[in-house]
Parts: structure tokens; sequence; C-alpha cells
């Protein structure tokens, strides 16, 4: 490692969360020790294109010369396009040390579905639901449920159906990105999150656990993320049992993914114990996002969370066989 490695920190994207992408890029950017890191940003804008921090374009040569020319690469993209596994795999082939997940993690953990079998798989309950696609015919379920586009972020495209009038229009929005729709279940209970960091030493810290408080069968959705005030409660009152299992459930699928620097871990706590909502391989990262709140109980501040994170990414991965 250099002296004073070099970091590019990449936002934007193409997905519906630039904005929250950009926002994340722009908190870890600041998080970075100038003395200790030599720190570049790189904007993907929504058309795909790239742009410098002073937002001059830069065409697709000169952007891949910055990224090679850096130590490590931290890719703030939330969302398909990036999230999804695309940025992991796109900087393997340039053969760079990035932040997060691989691959395989950030692919199957974008695809809701998928990562549905998956915690099945291990034991975890998930809520009853199907995946459908424009050409399938109109699906009927007991009210009520929600309706979510199945590789989407950010609750966007996200509805909670309670009568049949409202499920069509509810499709067709989660519909809208042409990734399929995924209608589960409504699920009544309390809705946790938990976070897992892999440290620069190789271990996983989890995170105390976070609560988000909304409306009575409402939908934590954009207005209440982004809005400044967002509803949480840190670390969430969990009895030490509850706690115990929501801890051994994020393990769990943070190994199973395969996934690497961290991962967040929604669940709903209901009569009948945890039911897994989604997986973030790459989750909003604000200062005053979950993640950095939840570790920020754990007394990591934001810009130690941050630097773990650099630091782990120049950490050979480990080698499967």
């Amino acid at each position: 490692m250099t002296p004073s490695p070099s970091v590019v920190v990449v936002g934007g994207g193409t997905s519906d969360e630039h904005d929250v992408s950009l926002a994340s890029a722009a908190g870890i950017a600041s998080a970075l020790d100038p003395a200790r890191f030599t720190v570049t940003r790189l904007t993907i804008e929504r058309d795909g294109s790239w742009s410098d921090a002073a937002g001059t374009p830069l065409t697709t040569a000169d952007a891949v010369a910055v990224l090679l020319a850096a130590d490590v690469l931290f890719p703030a993209l939330h969302g398909t396009g990036g999230e999804d596994g695309a940025f992991a795999g796109f900087a393997q082939l340039l053969g760079l040390a990035a932040v997060g997940s691989p691959v395989r993690a950030g692919a199957i953990g974008m695809d809701k579905w998928t990562t549905k079998l998956v915690a099945r798989e291990l034991g975890l309950r998930v809520a009853a639901g199907e995946l459908v696609h424009a050409s399938d015919a109109a699906p009927r379920h007991p009210l009520p449920l929600v309706v979510k586009p199945n590789t989407g972020g950010s609750s966007n495209g996200v509805s909670v159906v309670r009568t049949a009038a409202e499920l069509r229009p509810a499709l067709e929005l989660a519909l809208a990105d042409g990734g399929g729709a995924l209608l589960e279940e409504f699920q009544s209970g309390r809705e946790l999150d938990i976070a897992v960091l892999e440290r620069a030493d190789g271990s996983l810290l989890v995170s105390p656990p976070l609560e988000i408080s909304t409306p009575a069968g409402g939908v934590f959705g954009s207005d209440l993320k982004y809005g400044g005030q967002p509803p949480f409660t840190v670390p969430a009152e969990i009895n030490p049992a509850g706690l115990v299992a929501l801890e051994q459930a994020a393990l769990a699928l943070f190994r199973a993914l395969g996934c690497r620097g961290i991962g967040r871990f929604d669940f709903f706590l209901t009569a009948d114990g945890l039911v897994l909502n989604e997986v973030n391989t790459m989750p909003g990262f604000t200062p005053l996002s979950q993640v950095p709140r939840m570790f920020a109980a754990a007394r990591l501040s934001y810009a130690e969370l941050v630097e773990e994170l650099v630091l782990g990414a120049l950490r050979p991965a480990p080698v499967t066989r």
C-alpha cells in the first residue's frame, strides 16, 4: 500500500437512485482524511456518460484512465447498473480493487425473488408471494399486498394494495423498469434493519439494530428516507434472544451471498418471528443513512466506517475453492 492510497469515489449512475448515490458519494469523499488518502470523485451521469468533480464531461477512455491510476475504487452506486454487480464486474475486468461485494453477491442481492430463495434455503422466513411479469395474467392474491419492482431500490415503485382496484396501477408502476414485479403478503410487525461490516482485518462486525417507525400500514418511502428527519430508533429495543436471531440471520445471509465490505439486511419482526424483507449490498451511505447511524451506535464513526471499507478493499480477496 502506498503511503497515501489514492481513492476514486464513483457516484451517480443510470438507475432511479442517481441522486441518492450522489449524496452518498459526497459524504464518503468528505469523510476520507486528506492527510491519509488522495481522493478523486467521478460521476456517472444519468445517460451513462462520465464527468469529473467539477462536472466537466469525460470520455470513457479518460474516465477509465482515472480509475486505472487509483489504488482503490469506492463505487457509491445504488440500484441497477452499479449495486447489482455491474460495476464490480467492470472493476474486476480492469484488475482494480473496489469497495463492496463482488458480482455474485451484488446480482443476487439486487434480485429480491432470488434473495428469497437463498433465504429459504438458510431456514429464514420470507413473505409469501410471487414474481410476475408484464405478460402474465393478472395475479390473484389475498389482500393486502405489497407490490414492488423485483430489482428496485429506495422504495421506488412500492405500493401497498388494499383493494382490487389498486392492484393494476401498482403492477404497472412496479413493472415500469422491466425487471418484473414482486407481490408479497403484507407483513404486520416492527421494521428492523441490521448491518454487517467486513473490517479491514477481515473480521465481521454486526451493528446494533435500527427500528424504522412508519405510519400504520404504510411504506418507508423516499419522502421519509430523505426528508431530513428519518424515523429511526437506534439501537432498537429488542430482547436478547431476538437480537441473537437477528444477528445470526444477517451473518448467514452475508456469508451465503458472498458479500464483502458492507451489507444491510432488512427484516420485519412479526408475532411469528423474523421475516426477511430485503438485502442491500451497497446501501445508502450519507452520514444520516441507516448503516452509518447503526455503526455510530457501536461507537464507530462515519469517517472510521468509510476508512475500514477502503482499507478492507485493499486487502486481497479471499481465495475460494
